[in-house]
């Protein structure tokens, strides 16, 4: 099957089939990057608009959270139709351009599929209330009858991600399982007619250009329903922390062996295209785990969160980035490294708190308790990225991190929109401090997102840190990323890195190759530099030395 190219898309078949392999793809969370008409919401033609920006930052690929029709309970993961945009946002012929433009710039096109779940306004769900028990419209979801005399109790002790028990009853008494929002009923991966639907959806958007998918919580799609359905005893041993404490695969809701069946099916489809689409498994699982998703018959790559959650301590780092890059290599596929997404305090906030911080109770401080120095999370962001960026394997960046923008930790909450914040009454306040909407120039109501306000307020100081503000700057965080990109792109060879073990105590060093090297001062004191020409660093070195909190490129 060869796709349907959208007017004016370059044939891509003569492409490398395996550019994801060490591409830069820069997440873009759709609400939150451009306004075109004003009405304080991001949406597809704000995206068009702005894609020069992609383009001239370097990176290989865009991937679009969601965009389809929703009411926004959970931030566009509750979908109403995957196959369509929401009004708010655009239409499909906005989504044409869209990608018509992205591969005009050379620019691949990444989406997010989210099959583990439906918002409750789907069609199918509404059929599924009016159907009643027993039907095979409610056969699509997970219902079942309650416990207790009446079936007044929910069918298990399973609780949700964000918070409180992963079960809803309806008013013909039935409960339906959520393990997110409750409007977010869960689909039952069990019903041939749910694999087919997904299917046509990995076909429908594959056909209008699509390069790839990003597959939102792989983990979770097929459970155990066998009857009767199985308490797990504990609050705790609902969430994913919980998979490394038991038995591999044994979890009744997340990363059961059975779900790859599904990724083995949909392969099949993705392989039919020229050029395959690839995909992108989030799999918030232990690494030998993960690695079963990124299988090349199977998604081929899966996201490696580890990175993301390690200290910033050099034995740490190192041990989370070579059983990465083993595990990857186990399953054939290359490594992935994110530092930030739409669902963590951004590291420019996060790499500044002391060690053992709970991020939870900093956001509900305001980001008052304790205070975080901006300048020591920026310097430490910029390092870990560099460092990042010189890894075997694909990086992932998320809109603003090339801005260096930190978290805004201080909304009020009133203007919060996360369901996390009710649902857990008011202990957690989300993630919204993260998808505050970016600033574009340094000035106007919105900071050049918009000719409007913004639907999350823009703190003052997001001024400095607008794209206009850096654009051209000697040393400014967008820049020094423009560069990162542009070197690595020429830098590049292989799927390898030597660890030089001869450093002082808190230095990463390797060698990728003969031609580069990367060294990290995780320290707190100034190291001397290794043999080499300097091409980048995250901060001026400091008389020829490596300073505290900075990472260095070299020609060798």
């Amino acid at each position: 099957m060869t796709a349907r190219p959208t007017a004016g898309t370059p044939d891509l078949s003569s492409q490398n089939p395996n550019w994801w392999r060490q591409a830069v793809i820069y997440q873009i969370y759709p609400r939150s990057f451009a306004d075109a008409d004003g009405d304080g919401l991001g949406d597809l033609r704000g995206i068009t608009q702005r894609l020069t920006h992609l383009a001239a930052l370097g990176v290989d690929a865009l991937w679009l959270s969601p965009f389809y029709p929703s009411e926004l309970a959970d931030g566009g993961y509750d979908v109403d139709d995957h196959r369509d945009v929401d009004p708010r946002l655009g239409t499909l012929d906005d989504f044409d351009a869209l990608a018509a433009e992205a591969h005009r710039l050379g620019l691949k096109v990444i989406v997010d599929l989210v099959p583990n779940h439906s918002s409750h306004r789907h069609a199918w769900f509404r059929e599924a209330l009016e159907a009643g028990p027993g039907s095979a419209a409610r056969d699509r979801y997970v219902f079942r009858d309650g416990r207790g005399g009446q079936g007044e109790l929910p069918p298990t002790d399973w609780q949700s991600v964000f918070g409180g028990s992963a079960w809803r009853r309806v008013p013909d008494g039935q409960w339906y399982l959520h393990l997110f929002a409750p409007e977010q009923p869960d689909l039952n991966w069990e019903n041939e007619q749910v694999r087919a639907d997904f299917r046509t959806t990995l076909r429908f958007w594959s056909d209008r250009g699509v390069d790839g998918f990003r597959v939102d919580v792989a983990h979770a799609l097929v459970k155990d329903l066998t009857e009767p359905l199985r308490d797990l005893g504990a609050p705790e041993l609902s969430g994913e922390a919980a998979l490394a404490e038991l038995p591999p695969g044994s979890h009744p809701f997340y990363d059961r062996d059975d779900v790859h069946e599904v990724y083995r099916d949909w392969r099949k489809i993705l392989d039919a295209y020229t050029p395959p689409r690839m995909a992108v498994a989030e799999a918030w699982v232990p690494g030998a785990r993960r690695a079963l998703y990124a299988r090349p018959d199977e998604l081929g790559q899966a996201f490696n969160f580890e990175y993301l959650q390690a200290g910033w301590d050099a034995e740490e780092l190192r041990g989370v980035i070579e059983s990465s890059l083993a595990d990857a290599a186990a399953a054939g596929a290359s490594a992935t490294w994110v530092l930030a997404n739409h669902d963590v305090v951004r590291p420019a906030s996060r790499l500044a708190l002391p060690p053992g911080t709970d991020t939870a109770a900093w956001l509900l401080s305001g980001g008052a308790a304790p205070a975080v120095d901006e300048a020591a999370g920026l310097r430490r962001a910029r390092a870990a990225n560099l460092l990042m960026l010189a890894l075997p394997g694909s990086a992932y960046l998320y809109q603003g991190e090339e801005l260096g923008l930190p978290e805004v930790a201080d909304l009020p909450t009133e203007v919060l929109q996360d369901p996390i914040w009710e649902q857990t009454g008011h202990v957690r306040k989300g993630r919204d401090g993260c998808r505050v909407p970016l600033p574009w120039t340094a000035e106007g109501p919105s900071y050049g997102f918009g000719t409007g306000g913004a639907w999350l307020p823009q703190p003052p100081s997001f001024a400095a840190y607008a794209v206009a503000a850096q654009d051209g700057v000697e040393g400014s965080t967008l820049e020094l990323y423009r560069t990162a990109l542009r070197l690595r792109r020429k830098l590049l060879d292989g799927e390898t890195l030597t660890w030089s073990d001869d450093v002082p105590p808190g230095v990463l060093r390797f060698d990728r190759s003969d031609r580069w090297r990367c060294v990290t001062n995780l320290s707190d004191v100034p190291v001397d530099l290794p043999a080499g020409e300097p091409l980048l660093a995250s901060a001026p070195l400091e008389d020829g030395r490596l300073g505290p909190d900075t990472t260095v490129w070299l020609a060798l």
